[in-house]
């Protein structure tokens, strides 16, 4: 009687080390519904998803892939379409980038620059500057919301002058990888722009 019962004991102990363990291991979602870098497994680059805008249904985010005619399905067609492919006289002094094209499209209050440095040559998106508020980023900031909203939606992003003053300033959302950022420029305590970059080795 003595020994089954240690076995009950003992197996309600691993029973509930095993239940604990694995709420640690699971992955969180924050009570306002915002997806935090890493804490939801799914596919692609879960940090990249959060370098990005919506527009529509749409979600366009940095290091997508991107041609002509996927720019168009999900926006629309541009107002202006601008083409460059990188040699050792163009003057740009990027030479690793030599035979490589980069593509500028213009939409209102929108640019959005690839380049074809993906697998296969693919395009893919490395710079998006938005002006105009009809391009929300995923945690719904867009052009002309306070710098109070803004500072809600990315606690994880640094002023860079320090503390808001009434000058021009730019607030960087800098996730662990140092590569890919998202800054958004502050004028009158307002988001005036917001640049979605990554660094172009």
């Amino acid at each position: 009687m003595k020994v089954f019962r240690k076995i009950v004991i003992m197996t309600i102990i691993l029973s509930v080390c095993g239940m604990a363990f694995a709420g640690c291991s699971k992955n969180e979602v924050k009570d306002d519904g915002i997806i935090k870098e890493g804490t939801i497994e799914k596919d692609g680059n879960v940090i990249l998803k959060q370098l990005a805008f919506v527009y529509k249904e749409n979600t366009i985010a940095i290091s997508d892939i991107a041609d002509d005619q996927k720019m168009e399905s999900m926006l629309g067609k541009a107002d202006e379409i601008k083409s460059h492919t990188y040699s050792q006289d163009d003057g740009r002094n990027m030479d690793q980038l030599n035979g490589k094209t980069e593509k500028q499209y213009q939409y209102p209050g929108l640019v959005i620059k690839t380049l074809d440095i993906a697998e296969n040559n693919e395009p893919l998106i490395f710079q998006i500057e938005i002006t105009d508020p009809n391009y929300p980023t995923v945690r719904n900031i867009k052009v002309g919301d306070t710098f109070e909203k803004l500072q809600e939606a990315y606690p994880e992003g640094t002023l860079l002058g320090g503390e808001l003053t009434d000058q021009e300033d730019d607030f960087r959302y800098e996730p662990v990888n140092y590569v890919d950022v998202m800054t958004f420029h502050i004028k009158d305590k307002k988001v005036e722009s917001i640049q979605i970059y990554t660094m172009i080795d």
